[in-house]
């Protein structure tokens, strides 16, 4: 089973070019994460920051303070170029992943939205996202790291990203969320261009329909054949920990009891073998983590260690990523601090994992 990282901030990934300033904290993190031997490592590309204005193209080298937000350390870098060429330098392969519409692009409201959904979340004008989708290929050419890996929009079961997830906010109304899915697929296949590989999903873990969201399986069931046939590689999130406590903010984790119990991706590779594929899917689990207290505990990393030995013993499960390693406010489920401080715990699991082919024996904690 590979590993595979999801970190924006550069300068964890490759040293500032030269003449730059080098920040202690980030040299000593960068040493940490080289460690892990990601094969991949995601970027992800919020189409709304970039491109406020439909008068103006995608701004994909805008400067970043590398601060989390607003916290030092910080270390300044160049934007989603900066962060491209980063990965490269790893020795990794970009995954590229979409999400944010922007306003100006937004299809109507409709259907269930929830009280204060921004337009965001709703399907955008596909035309404007091909174009999009066409100058992020342009990019990996001029930053010499070709762009392979795709995944066209982020969490489509979940209406923090797409909207609406359904015509009425009930478990009866059947989900709209897998066909607005289905047609950003079909455009990114237009834009996207020969050699491209996509990868299907990136579903939240829930475990079952809910008024907002369509659970995982539900979702995968509802896919038009020809999308889900599109690609055999499914990328489903999974988080680890107690899905009770919100103290560390992580309301995007799904159902994170069920990350290491196999049963929801079971669940979801039934859905997907009832489409009657040429080719049956291979998984990667692109974002998991301990959510909650416990990422900053022994237990957590334990837990973390059964989930990675049950995923690795899976059949078809090719490869789990590590989301994030600077921990995020937001979505507390990172290997530090906001700080970059002393590792949690858990980055002792990622680095056994890592070191020794097939996973250690026994939990390194």
């Amino acid at each position: 089973m590979a590993i595979g990282l999801t970190e924006s901030h550069a300068r964890l990934l490759a040293p500032p070019p030269a003449g730059t300033p080098r920040v202690a904290a980030f040299a000593a993190w960068r040493e940490r994460v080289a460690a892990l031997r990601p094969s991949h490592v995601r970027l992800l590309v919020d189409w709304a920051k970039l491109q406020p204005s439909r008068a103006a193209p995608p701004d994909l080298d805008a400067a970043d303070d590398g601060c989390m937000r607003g916290r030092p350390p910080c270390a300044a870098y160049a934007g989603l170029l900066d962060r491209l060429q980063a990965i490269g330098a790893a020795g990794a392969e970009p995954v590229v992943l979409i999400y944010g519409t922007p306003d100006w692009a937004a299809a109507p409201a409709r259907g269930c939205d929830e009280e204060g959904t921004e337009p965001r979340t709703r399907l955008p004008d596909l035309d404007a996202y091909r174009a999009f989708v066409r100058s992020l290929a342009a990019l990996g050419r001029t930053a010499g790291v070709p762009l392979r890996v795709w995944s066209p929009w982020n969490e489509p079961n979940h209406p923090t990203f797409l909207t609406p997830q359904r015509a009425r906010c009930d478990t009866a109304s059947a989900p709209l969320a897998p066909e607005l899915y289905a047609r950003m697929v079909r455009a990114w296949r237009e834009a996207a261009g020969p050699g491209a590989r996509l990868l299907l999903g990136e579903v939240a873990g829930y475990d079952a329909p809910r008024d907002a969201a369509a659970g995982a399986a539900e979702f995968a069931a509802a896919l038009p054949r020809d999308v889900a046939c599109a690609s055999a590689l499914w990328a489903q999130h999974a988080y680890v920990g107690s899905p009770s406590d919100r103290e560390g903010g992580a309301p995007l984790a799904g159902d994170p009891d069920r990350a290491g119990d196999l049963a929801l991706l079971e669940e979801v590779l039934a859905a997907l073998d009832a489409k009657g594929c040429p080719r049956s899917h291979a998984v990667w689990i692109t974002e998991t983590g301990v959510a909650g207290d416990e990422r900053r505990t022994v237990e957590g990393c334990r837990e973390m260690h059964t989930a990675l030995s049950a995923w690795a013993r899976h059949p078809r499960v090719d490869a789990a990523f590590q989301y994030t390693v600077r921990e995020d406010p937001a979505f507390a489920t990172g290997l530090t601090d906001p700080g970059l401080g002393r590792p949690y715990p858990v980055l002792a699991a990622w680095r056994a994992w890592a070191v020794k082919p097939g996973g250690p024996s026994a939990a390194p904690c």
